[in-house]
């Protein structure tokens, strides 16, 4: 299996199981991580995508890029739309394969 692909479904599972904690300082309530987002970034220079799902925030994608940079990108785009349907089919095709 690809190591992006397992890389993407960790962070995933991780995501959906973390405890979210409704106790939160008054100063972070309303702040989310990404606050602009990007439509276009070059895919051969993301390094890593992380997935942030908070109750305060609408859904973020952070990319990680090779030169260690971070940029939030919009997860309406398309490719990353794609990027998402591609490794949960890969993964549904994997467990239908008997070991």
């Amino acid at each position: 299996m690809d190591l992006r692909v397992l890389a993407v479904m960790a962070l995933l599972t991780v995501a959906m199981y973390t405890h979210v904690s409704y106790a939160k300082p008054i100063s972070l309530v309303e702040r989310c991580w990404c606050r602009s987002t990007v439509n276009t970034v070059p895919q051969r220079t993301i390094r890593e995508l992380r997935f942030l799902n908070t109750p305060n925030c609408p859904f973020q994608v952070i990319a990680r890029l090779k030169n260690s940079r971070e940029v939030c990108i919009n997860p309406e785009t398309k490719w990353l739309q794609q990027y998402l349907k591609n490794a949960l089919n890969k993964i549904k095709k994997n467990k239908k394969q008997p070991n």
